[in-house]
This record gives structure tokens, C-alpha cells and sequence, in this order.
């Protein structure tokens, strides 16, 4: 889409996107942010142009976009333990369960049940935690496999995430072949993109296959987040990852979004990639610092090639839970004006959201709707897409 006829220059669209998710009425939104009235009431945005360096391409493997398997029982056991703003180790979900009840439970509680199994025995730590946790077969867990190709040939794989589920995420390992690609040293890092429940207590199975894998976090774990990494068996080196931009290799970076999350969590790590000759690629867990802060932030913070966003994969936490509100159409308005050349949308984005793209004619690679995605509007279980490369 970047050459298609109606794209803007991309300073004047953040001013209008800036617009667009503020107050005022709905339909005044719409009118006015993207009018040429809108460009005399910012500021130049000033770019840091930060060379992160290039990389020749990247394929990513989705292992599990299935956080949870039915958007009903998450959001009751929320709404019935006190809501969003509840410590999520209170919930008394697996794995942390300890028979206490919904609302009723604690980190140290519910680890004390299982810890002495972790990470070797996680059969038996997954049927202790399914007789004493709310909801234990909803669980399911997010993850993907990152594959990088620098310029000179040198390949590198991460991780992002480690799921849920004990059971559902070593099957999906399984499946992948990561729990080779540890087990071999493989896989460099982990990278944990926040502490939410589906991203990062499926820890113990990527432990289960190397202990000794460096770890990336957004700093702002709380006590419990980081007690975990050591109860589940890690062995090797936790970095802290500051807010704000952090190289990692030629090509790739990693940005701490210093933002609070729902459930008591804090800052959320996103990647991104500078692909030779196509432009910049944006990997995302769960996005909520927004789509649009997550462009604007690369715009305003990154040099990438031919000045170009090329591509993006992941969460894009627009309606995950398929509650439709009139506002999140601004949102998908908003995307189209990016030029992304693919767009790869799983986990939270919402099936309704991506169909919303499909028919807008945006460039989405659909997927296959198998290992239990529920449909081909997103990647799915399983599913790749590639920047730079064909799958």
C-alpha cells in the first residue's frame, strides 16, 4: 500500500491521528482528523533518527495466539473477583491456584503447591494446579518464534513470549519444534513482552528445555513477576530492559513502553525490525500502548530504510474481546494511512477488527484457522509470515 494513491506524508498523519482519539464528538472526529484543518494546530515533530542498523529479513512462526480459549469465562472470573484493576495473581488462575476460590488467591500461596515440580514435572505441576485453579481449561497462552538474517548471512532466533497453559504451550513447542530449538541452544533469548498472565506463566516450559536462556524484561515487574522467573528454574542472565529504545543486533531493537496495564501490570516491550531495501517491521505481544503510538514512536524515534512502514505482526489490541464500540472504526481508518505493505494480526486484535481490515482492503496475510484458531482472518496456531523473505 505505501505507493497507493491517497497515502499522506506521515508527520501530518500523526497530527491527525493525534486528533482522532481525542475528545469531542464522534462524528467531528471523523471530519476533522483527517482534514487539512487539523495541520496548524501542532508542532513539527522532532526525529531522533536513531540508526539501529539493517537487517537482510525475518520470518516469524506463530506458536499460539490462543491466550484463552472463551472470552466469557475470562471476563467473568474478572468481573467476579473485583474487575480489571485487580492484581492478576489474586485471580486464583492456573498456575498459581490454590483452592481458596475466585478473587481469594496470591502468588505465594498458589506457588507453594507446585514449585518443588517446576520446570522438570510439569505434567504433574498442570493436574495439581487444574483441581485448585478458576477456569484451568481456558488457559492457553501466546508465543512466537522470531527468525533474523543479518545483512552478512548470520541467523538468529528469539523468542517472544512463553504462554500459559503448561500443557497447551509445551504442546505447541512441541509442534513448532522449539522444544528442539532449546534444547540445541538454538534459540539466543527470550524475550517477555509484559507480565501478563497469557504472555508469561508458561515460563517453566521454556525452562523446561534450557534454564540457562538469556531473558529480556520490561523493567516494572513487580515482585511476584520476578520471584516467578526464579521458581520456575531459570538459571541464566535476566536483563532489565529500561524504557524507551534498546538495540539489540544490527537491525533489531526492542522498546519498553513505560505504560500501566490492566490486571496490575506495568511497561509493555514491543520489537522492531529494519529490514534492507523494504523498511521498518513492528512485532508486537499485545500493543497496548495502541496501534497508533506504536507507528508514531517508530516515526518519531527510529531511522529505518526508504523512510517506510513496512510491515507489522502481532497483537494489535483492538477489540479483543469482540465488544464492537463506533470509536475502534477511527482506529482502523487510522491503520490504512500507515502504507503497511503486510499485516500480520492475531491473539488480541479480534477476529471482528481484522475482518474490519480485510474488507477496508488493507494488505493482510490470512491464515489457516487450524491447531484451534477460530478463523482465517488472523495468523493462527502455526501460521508464519515473512518481511524480506516468502514463507
Amino acid at each position: 500500500m505505501s505507493g497507493e494513491k491517497g497515502k499522506i506524508n506521515r508527520r501530518d498523519f500523526f497530527k491527525g491521528t493525534a486528533i482522532g482519539v481525542m475528545g469531542g464528538t464522534l462524528a467531528m472526529m471523523g471530519i476533522y482528523s483527517y482534514s487539512p484543518w487539523r495541520k496548524g494546530h501542532f508542532p513539527k515533530v522532532e526525529r531522533k533518527l536513531a540508526d539501529i542498523g539493517a537487517c537482510k529479513n525475518i520470518k516469524v512462526t506463530n506458536i499460539s495466539e490462543t491466550s484463552w480459549f472463551e472470552n466469557a469465562h475470562l471476563m467473568g472470573d474478572i468481573k467476579g473477583a473485583g474487575g480489571l484493576l485487580v492484581n492478576q495473581y489474586d485471580y486464583n488462575w492456573p498456575p498459581f491456584g490454590d483452592g481458596s476460590g475466585l478473587g481469594k488467591g496470591s502468588y505465594e500461596k498458589g506457588i507453594a503447591k507446585i514449585k518443588h515440580l517446576l520446570p522438570d514435572k510439569l505434567d504433574e505441576a498442570w493436574a495439581v494446579t487444574e483441581k485448585l485453579s478458576v477456569h484451568p481449561e481456558n488457559a492457553g497462552g501466546y508465543a512466537c518464534l522470531i527468525e533474523l538474517e543479518e545483512l552478512n548471512g548470520k541467523k538468529h532466533k528469539y523468542l517472544l513470549d512463553s504462554g500459559w497453559s503448561y500443557k497447551w504451550t509445551d504442546e505447541c513447542f512441541k509442534r513448532e519444534g522449539i522444544d528442539k530449538m532449546l534444547e540445541n541452544r538454538e534459540i539466543e533469548a527470550l524475550f517477555i513482552s509484559h507480565e501478563h498472565f497469557d504472555h508469561f506463566w508458561g515460563l517453566p516450559v521454556t525452562m523446561k528445555y534450557d534454564p540457562t536462556i538469556t531473558m529480556y524484561i520490561p523493567e516494572g515487574f513487580y515482585p511476584e513477576g520476578l520471584q516467578y522467573i526464579k521458581d520456575a528454574g531459570h538459571k541464566g542472565k535476566v536483563i532489565k530492559v529500561k524504557a524507551g529504545l534498546n538495540p539489540v543486533i544490527p537491525g533489531m531493537a526492542s522498546f519498553v513502553f513505560a505504560i500501566p496495564i490492566i490486571c496490575r501490570v506495568y511497561g509493555e516491550q514491543s520489537l522492531y525490525f529494519n529490514i534492507k531495501d523494504k523498511g521498518l517491521v513492528s512485532v508486537t505481544g499485545c500493543c497496548h500502548q495502541s496501534i497508533i503510538q506504536f507507528a508514531e514512536t517508530a516515526y518519531r524515534e527510529i531511522k529505518y530504510e526508504n523512510d517506510n512502514l513496512y510491515g507489522v505482526y502481532g497483537g494489535l489490541h483492538i477489540s479483543p474481546f469482540e465488544d464492537w464500540d463506533p470509536k475502534y472504526d477511527d482506529l482502523v481508518i487510522s491503520l490504512g494511512k500507515y502504507g503497511f505493505e503486510k499485516i500480520g494480526c492475531n491473539h488480541c486484535t479480534g477476529i471482528l477488527c481484522a475482518k474490519k481490515f480485510i474488507s477496508a482492503g488493507y494488505p493482510v496475510v490470512e491464515g489457516t484457522a487450524q491447531n484451534r484458531s477460530k478463523d482465517k482472518a488472523y495468523l493462527g496456531n502455526g501460521d508464519k509470515i515473512g518481511f524480506g523473505i516468502e514463507v
